[in-house]
């Protein structure tokens, strides 16, 4: 009777098991590493979505895009979460993703029209930042202010592959938006600064961190990680004046079979208890203030003047030119 017992649970908990719907989101390496949102926003979900949500990570954030396309309607992906706008235009066009139908009044900065209005039908925002040029304050003081500056220096910087990370990406626009038909000659100037260009944000980092090169494209808010986890202001970024920014955001894949969960997800993405962790998981500016605010010594965003970002549907021409101005440069 025992092991009648015994095999009458193990099948009962075999059946809950199987019938526990599971969500799958596609989502970048960071997002999912330890010391990332996901092991805390995985837990959280599943406290109250009677589901199993387990994250895929897919590279860096344009890697999440190329492996979509190729996976088409066979995707597994229920969510995919670590675009940003500048590529969202481009997953809307594949058709592969639902609109959410949703109207969320966001903290986010707005450069194109009304302070807080969302007006993207398919992609909501989870966390925005600005991209900027990460250095230790010790080994270089007085860092370049500006793409000239850091062109005529000796300064060394590691930066990632546009064609495979979403700040590689927002590097090349924030070059061609500040310099336009000149952009090639800034990167063919640039060339014999660059160290080595990464796949993704965390290996460049990481190659940064190892004494590799004396800046790494990063965001303005990675130096509070070093202040609050570390106890270490030895970190600071080079403020070039006006600064790219990025707006992450996830969508609804349109043939998810669990459509109820993947709406539940993209709702429970901008409540307290997703957004709180963002600041010191991400390290990025969540979409919606937390209700206790910024950690202290986090630090304010720059001045939404000093904002760059290129119009969603205006990303892919800009794309092409900046790609093959930037490939000419580096590969002479």
């Amino acid at each position: 009777m025992r092991h009648l017992a015994f095999a009458a649970g193990v099948l009962a908990a075999t059946s809950a098991v199987a019938e526990t719907p599971i969500l799958t989101v596609y989502t970048y390496d960071s997002f999912v590493a330890d010391w990332g949102p996901g092991p805390a926003v995985e837990k959280a979900f599943e406290e109250g979505c009677g589901c199993d949500l387990q994250f895929v990570s897919a590279g860096d954030g344009a890697a999440l895009l190329a492996r979509l396309k190729l996976e088409g309607a066979r995707t597994q992906a229920d969510v995919v979460l670590g675009l940003d706008t500048n590529l969202t235009a481009a997953a809307a066009a594949t058709g592969l993703f639902a609109e959410h139908g949703k109207t969320p009044v966001v903290d986010v900065p707005n450069p194109f029209g009304e302070a807080g209005a969302w007006t993207d039908t398919h992609f909501l925002p989870y966390d925005w930042g600005y991209f900027a040029f990460v250095h230790d304050k010790e080994k270089l003081p007085n860092p370049p202010k500006s793409f000239e500056e850091l062109a005529k220096s000796d300064v060394s910087i590691v930066i990632q592959d546009p064609r495979s990370s979403t700040p590689g990406l927002g590097l090349l626009l924030w070059v061609k938006t500040v310099h336009g038909d000149k952009a090639g000659e800034v990167w063919s100037a640039l060339a014999d600064n660059i160290v080595t260009v990464t796949p993704g944000w965390s290996e460049a980092y990481g190659l940064f961190l190892e004494g590799e090169a004396d800046m790494v494209l990063s965001y303005t808010t990675s130096p509070a990680y070093h202040r609050i986890a570390e106890s270490d202001d030895g970190k600071a970024f080079a403020p070039f004046g006006r600064h790219y920014m990025q707006i992450e955001v996830a969508g609804k894949v349109a043939g998810t079979d669990q459509p109820e969960l993947a709406d539940k997800f993209l709702d429970f993405m901008l409540t307290d208890a997703f957004q709180s962790v963002i600041p010191t998981t991400n390290w990025m500016y969540p979409a919606m203030t937390p209700e206790a605010g910024l950690p202290e010594k986090f630090g304010s965003p720059l001045d939404p003047a000093l904002a760059l970002l290129a119009p969603a549907g205006e990303v892919g021409a800009l794309r092409k030119q900046a790609l093959d101005e930037w490939l000419s440069a580096l590969s002479k």
